[in-house]
């Protein structure tokens, strides 16, 4: 298959009208195709259960916030609302499901919280089973209050792994039945502000992502939902005093590459993984095209990346050489208004 679909969340403060779908073809290394999917306030994140039947994203209603489900044909792209299930505040940033789409997990920054969702047969949400809120702060200005900004599960699904960058944490909690208990906690380094996590595909390291000191951790991961740190590398060049705030991170699935996205240097930061350890070596830095790398994604191939510039309004394609890590500017003009997360169907 040379084409692929995929989705993209944004903010809709602007043009934007929700979620958008596009194709990539690989063939002709090009995007394509770029249209409205589904009409919704602020579905600034996305995710698609793994057979792809399902697609949950963030949503705002009026004054309400919460998680909407879609019904998602896969040889189409297009979406059909299902249903969904808000509260009173501001909405989610995150969502999650697990590999059956039993359970669905979201992350509320301005709340500190994590709420878990079981669903229906037919995909739909019932109401939150728990909702877990965070207590404490950190040194910066931003961390006056947590604020949860990743909930995703371990690879053996055993555990729901919370970021919070208001309290420079890094929570477990066990999951039973969408049932969430606190398991441990990891305090890494205070004004760091962790920001997203992702596990390398051996399941022994995870990574996490900081936003405020542009660093990726390397932590050990225990049985247990544990975790113990041990290594930071920088996602800047050296003397890169300018704003900078981390964005996204994502592993290639053989584990050997971790890419690190930087809104400000507005870059993507590449590292190779040292298989006995876990422990990165910087690679390059590559030009996002734009301004405000939100997220970016490996296509299902991962021969490409495409990479969301927030402030810029466009996505770009890249090459992947799967040997090197390097990635290759392809194309940087398809147009999308304030894209923030991006997901491609699973193969």
């Amino acid at each position: 298959m040379a084409k692929y679909i995929g989705f993209i969340g944004t903010y809709t403060k602007g043009d934007s009208e929700g979620i958008y779908s596009f194709v990539l073809d690989t063939e002709a290394g090009k995007i394509s195709d770029v249209k409205v999917a589904a009409k919704l306030d602020n579905p600034t994140y996305l995710t698609i259960k793994k057979d792809n039947n399902y697609l949950y994203s963030v949503a705002k209603e009026g004054e309400a916030g919460g998680v909407a489900a879609y019904r998602l044909d896969s040889s189409s792209g297009s979406l059909e609302k299902i249903n969904s299930q808000v509260s009173a505040g501001s909405p989610p940033c995150h969502v999650s499901v697990d590999s059956e789409g039993r359970n669905v997990f979201s992350a509320n920054y301005h709340k500190g919280t994590v709420e878990s969702y079981l669903t229906e047969k037919d995909g739909s949400l019932r109401p939150a089973v728990s909702v877990m809120e965070h207590s404490g702060s950190g040194p910066d200005s931003r961390q006056e209050k947590p604020h949860t900004h990743y909930a995703g599960l371990t690879p053996d699904e055993r555990y729901v792994i919370a970021v919070d960058l208001g309290t420079d944490q890094v929570i477990t909690y066990e999951v039973h039945d969408g049932v969430l208990k606190e398991q441990s906690i990891l305090s890494v380094k205070p004004g760091s502000g962790p920001r997203h996590l992702v596990f390398h595909p051996n399941g022994k390291y995870a990574y996490v992502m900081t936003e405020f000191s542009s660093e990726v951790v390397l932590l050990q991961y225990q049985d247990d939902g544990s975790f113990t740190q041990l290594q930071a590398i920088s996602t800047l060049p050296e003397g890169f005093t300018e704003n900078n705030q981390g964005s996204a991170i994502h592993i290639s699935s053989d584990g050997r590459f971790v890419y690190a996205g930087n809104r400000g240097h507005d870059s993507i930061a590449i590292f190779s993984v040292n298989q006995d350890n876990g422990e990165l070596a910087f690679i390059e830095h590559i030009s996002t095209e734009g301004n405000w790398p939100r997220d970016f994604v490996l296509d299902p191939s991962e021969r490409f990346v495409v990479a969301t510039n927030q402030n810029s309004s466009n996505i770009v394609l890249y090459k992947r050489d799967e040997e090197t890590g390097k990635l290759t500017l392809l194309q940087s003009d398809a147009a999308v208004p304030d894209p923030v997360c991006v997901k491609f169907l699973h193969m």
